[in-house]
């Protein structure tokens, strides 16, 4: 069913009416609140007013600053080539909110939203009677809520197993509430720092409040000061961690420049996970660029510990998850003539793997960047790297969320680097992406690549406006 009936009757409009009517940190113009802001008692109790779903779950429970939704799309993607009927959660979402919740790569559906919605009304409503009685429970979030239905989802579909992204941090996110067969961290480095801390030994403590009593941990970690940081975590709750480098390593083999295919390299991947160890050589890889390659052995980590577990995992399903997992706007290419890449990068290290991926995989002599970013951000440490690899900068702010930063104050930002940087490109500010993207086609060649960063919600505006402008579709 695809519910365009609910639609034209309104329920489905009600539906987001709903949620998006909740406390939203995402589209909050001050973002998401320090740590004593949030907290797991009122995601416990909705739970608990809905039957505590999440208890039925066996779940894969992934943190981290970057890879982690990426990871989460592979190892859901392996486990349902298993023959394992898999949930995956992550957030946020690019176009339609349904993409937040899916089943062996199907998205929920607008009429599933609507019963969804409709089901956790009154769990809802009753917190928020409570919370006129007691002001410090407060009142359920969106993602509290989106997370509670995700669970509830999979909990009546009664999935083999639960992919869980954490939203924020891990400590103190709404997905913390779940029991998981496996945790796993993908990378420490420096985002949110408000809610999570200015050092990565504090980043990493609250990404490793995931971490559970006995529950077997794979750590992507290598840095020493957020490793140590998870390994004491992990020693304290005698939890038992596979790390790479150590447990589990891999090689990348990248793919031939300018490769008509968008897919990414290859990895020979080896580990002593189990009694025998596991060695796969070649396991294409889906994604493009090295921290996709990284993401990928992470991901055959989780799986390999899986399998030593119990799960029946087979290596064809392991090689069939890796190469066939996808993620809308991880370096991804969406047109050749212009080479049109885009990507989520919104933080130093994202943007550093996304410079990486792009001088390894395409040799276009002139690049054309699209920018926006948001406020809570490093700007000039982002500017500062994508500034001297880019010919044309193109500055804009996307227009759905208060968080953004102005072209203006961002003009700003590359005049202050602009002695401190090699080469500074042509520059232009525009006031939307739809502006922005005019701009680009007004002044692009054939042989140019553009490459759209800096934000979520960025890619999240401009990849419509690409389909329609190209009149053609993005899956």
């Amino acid at each position: 069913m695809d519910g365009s009936a609910d639609v034209r009757n309104g329920k489905y409009q009600s539906a987001l009416e709903f949620l998006y009517g909740r406390i939203n940190y995402e589209r909050a113009a001050q973002g998401v609140p320090g740590g004593s802001m949030l907290k797991l008692d009122r995601m416990r109790q909705l739970l608990e007013c809905l039957g505590n779903p999440q208890e039925s779950l066996k779940v894969v429970h992934i943190a981290g600053t970057k890879g982690k939704g990426s990871t989460a799309a592979m190892v859901a993607a392996a486990l349902t080539a298993a023959g394992y009927q898999t949930g995956l959660y992550t957030s946020p979402h690019l176009e339609r909110l349904e993409e937040r919740i899916s089943v062996d790569g199907v998205d929920c559906s607008s009429v599933e939203l609507v019963e969804l919605v409709e089901a956790v009304r009154p769990a809802v409503a009753q917190l928020d009677r409570a919370a006129k009685e007691n002001a410090e429970l407060g009142n359920p979030t969106f993602f509290e809520i989106t997370t509670a239905m995700a669970m509830l989802w999979f909990a009546s579909r009664k999935v083999d197993a639960a992919v869980l992204e954490v939203g924020l941090g891990g400590r103190l996110d709404s997905t913390n509430v779940c029991r998981p067969v496996v945790t796993v961290i993908t990378s420490i480095s420096f985002d949110h720092t408000q809610q999570l801390g200015n050092t990565l030994a504090a980043i990493a403590r609250e990404k490793a409040g995931i971490v559970k009593a006995g529950i077997p941990l794979i750590c992507g970690v290598t840095a020493e000061e957020p490793l140590s940081v998870i390994q004491q975590v992990a020693a304290e709750r005698d939890a038992p961690i596979h790390r790479v480098g150590a447990d589990f390593a891999f090689q990348y083999t990248a793919p031939p420049r300018n490769s008509l295919s968008s897919r990414g390299g290859s990895i020979d991947y080896r580990d002593s996970l189990s009694q025998a160890g596991t060695r796969l050589e070649e396991v294409s890889v889906g994604m493009l660029g090295l921290h996709q390659a990284l993401n990928a052995a992470i991901a055959i980590a989780t799986l390999c510990r899986l399998r030593a577990d119990g799960w029946e995992i087979s290596e064809t399903a392991i090689r069939q998850g890796i190469a066939t997992a996808r993620c809308r706007a991880r370096i991804e290419v969406l047109s050749r003539q212009p080479l049109v890449v885009l990507d989520t990068a919104h933080n130093v290290a994202s943007i550093a793997a996304l410079i990486a991926a792009l001088d390894e995989s395409f040799s276009h002599t002139r690049r054309i960047l699209i920018f926006a970013a948001t406020r809570d951000k490093d700007v000039s440490g982002m500017l500062r790297l994508v500034l001297p690899r880019f010919e044309l900068v193109i500055l804009t702010r996307y227009v759905d969320n208060p968080r953004g930063v102005a072209p203006e104050r961002l003009l700003e930002v590359v005049d202050k680097l602009r002695s401190d940087i090699s080469h500074v490109p042509e520059v232009f500010a525009c006031d939307s992406p739809v502006t922005a993207w005019s701009k680009y086609q007004a002044i692009a060649a054939p042989d140019d690549l553009v490459c759209v960063a800096g934000s979520f919600f960025l890619a999240a505006e401009i990849r419509p406006i690409i389909a329609a402008k190209n009149s053609v579709r993005i899956d």
